[in-house]
């Protein structure tokens, strides 16, 4: 279920993400890959106005109490500004971890 869930997130992730503003003309798609496998995903999606996607998930303590899914990813697009943005997460079950250069860090 939880991997549902994950899957349904993801892609829900990668339409918005690939959706173009209303101002710009529509981009293509330049590469899309996918794998999906019983125990884990991964795909990739560049288009033609800068935006990236990558994604990986796998399942980690398969068949115990504390099964959970594991997702590594990466995206990027271009701003306003025309600098290029990098969002690298990590989510599990210890929540979604971003990390970019241009994102707030916590103080510790």
């Amino acid at each position: 279920m939880k991997f549902t869930t994950a899957i349904a997130f993801t892609c829900l992730l990668a339409c918005v993400l690939a959706a173009p503003p209303a101002s710009q003309p529509d981009a293509q798609v330049l590469r899309f890959d996918s794998d999906v496998q019983p125990e884990g995903y991964k795909f990739a999606v560049e288009t033609s106005d800068g935006k990236s996607h990558q994604e990986e998930g796998q399942l980690k303590d398969v068949g115990t109490d504390h099964e959970a899914i594991v997702v590594r990813g990466s995206f990027a697009y271009v701003g306003d500004d025309g600098q290029t943005y990098t969002i690298n997460y990590l989510a599990d079950e210890n929540g979604f971890q971003p990390e970019g250069a241009h994102l707030p860090r916590a103080v510790q």
